[in-house]
């Protein structure tokens, strides 16, 4: 237990709010850590982890300290500073903003809501939402923005177990309702991050993060409308991309993929598409790159039942290996991943589909997928002997290429993870 009052709570410890929290305690900065899983609580207060790019030390360690501690009792809500809000903003079944946990979060908070506290809400959404939705709940506690309480917005820009850049390096931008409120949360984030960068209103840090994302979802569409283009007329994509990487201005390297995984590319552009309505107005190209990108998983299928076919092998009773479940590379994180949408859609086919991952240690309970249970198989030489094809959906870094290569008859490769191999029982995707 911390024997000194924690200064910052920080609300839903799962892949943005943990390494958050991690982040204060390397800022020396005493952190409460909420959530309403159990399971997760424990693991902390024992120093355990369960993201598998973040160690057991670094939470053992921070633990050992005195610099933080994990709780379910928002009642504690009272004890802090400040309070950072983390949690999902998924999409409903009709891909329309899902602002529950948001919302259900700002209640709470709103029942322990002390003066002088600060409260920053970092989980993506629709520019609004700060002021619109959080607003209304914590004024109505009779207590005013300004003066009794400060509110504010902060993207967040995590990227998992990106090597190149430290959490705490990239520029932390901020937003506060008040004049008051961006002081407060300047000053907060200040003590963490190397850079800060107001901005004039709630709603420009919102719109920033959709900005960034909506930015890299196009732009991948692009990319993989053009590898669809290039496959047709024998043109290798990665072979294009890498020659106009060449070029020192002008251009911006983004590559093709199965479809889009994660939290972020695959739902934020439709929390902007969704606000945009009430402003009637139509945002066609995010819209466009949506739906490219949500058709590479069928993309995928087509090239693997071709490949299948031209070896005189139907898809029905294939033996087929998923390789990498995760939605990115050296990540434990199947939010979203194609990977997943591609099982579902070969075993649709009639296909006997087993997923190597050792990140994933099991498919289970995805809201999408309730019946989906599978767990991963080794990647062995006898058993890569007894598929019909393996589809590479993520190149994790510990894969063994060769061993792949060596044993496989047919590889269905949609990351160039084989490009240092050259065979006809390789085919890009």
């Amino acid at each position: 237990m911390m024997n000194n009052k924690s200064k910052t709570g920080i609300i839903g410890l799962g892949y943005v709010g943990l390494p958050l929290l991690l982040d204060y305690c390397e800022a020396g900065i005493n952190i409460l850590g909420f959530d309403i899983d159990n399971k997760k609580i424990e693991l902390l207060n024992k120093g355990e982890s369960y993201i598998s790019y973040i160690t057991k030390e670094n939470i053992a360690g921070n633990i050992s300290k005195g610099l933080f501690e994990a709780t379910t009792d928002f009642r504690r809500i009272e004890e802090t500073d400040n309070i950072i809000i983390t949690v999902p903003t998924p999409l409903d079944d009709h891909r329309q903003p899902d602002l529950s946990y948001v919302k259900n979060t700002a209640e709470t908070v709103a029942k322990h809501l002390q003066k002088g506290q600060l409260i920053v809400l970092e989980s993506t959404t629709y520019p609004g939402t700060t002021r619109e939705v959080l607003l209304p709940i914590f004024e109505a506690t009779g207590l005013r923005v300004g003066n009794d309480f400060f509110l504010a917005y902060s993207p967040e820009r995590v990227d998992p177990n990106n090597k190149s850049y430290r959490a705490r390096e990239i520029p932390k931008v901020v937003g506060g309702i008040t004049d008051s409120c961006l002081k407060k949360v300047k000053e907060l984030y200040e003590k963490v991050f190397s850079t800060v960068v107001p901005v004039s209103t709630v709603e420009a840090a919102e719109a920033s993060k959709l900005l960034e994302n909506i930015f890299r979802g196009v732009n991948i569409a692009l990319i993989n409308e053009m590898k669809m283009l290039f496959d047709r007329m024998e043109i290798d994509i990665w072979e294009v991309i890498q020659a106009s990487s060449t070029k020192p201005f002008g251009f911006m390297p983004f590559y093709p993929g199965p479809g889009l995984g994660g939290h972020c590319i695959p739902i934020d552009p439709f929390y902007l598409t969704w606000k945009a309505k009430e402003y009637d107005f139509s945002t066609r190209f995010i819209e466009l790159a949506g739906e490219i990108n949500s058709q590479m998983p069928y993309y995928v299928i087509q090239k693997t039942v071709e490949a299948l076919n031209e070896r005189e092998k139907s898809i029905k009773g294939a033996e087929i290996m998923i390789i990498g479940a995760a939605y990115k590379k050296d990540v434990d994180d199947i939010r979203e991943s194609p990977a997943v949408k591609i099982i579902t859609l070969l075993q649709g086919k009639g296909a006997v589909v087993t997923y190597h991952d050792p990140y994933v240690s099991e498919i289970e309970g995805m809201c999408k997928y309730p019946e989906l249970v599978m767990k991963p198989v080794e990647l062995k030489a006898e058993i890569l002997e007894t598929k019909d094809c393996v589809l590479i959906i993520t190149d994790h870094s510990y894969l063994d290429y060769n061993l792949i290569f060596e044993h496989s008859r047919l590889i269905i490769d949609t990351r160039n993870a084989m490009k240092a191999f050259c065979s006809s029982k390789i085919v890009k995707a």
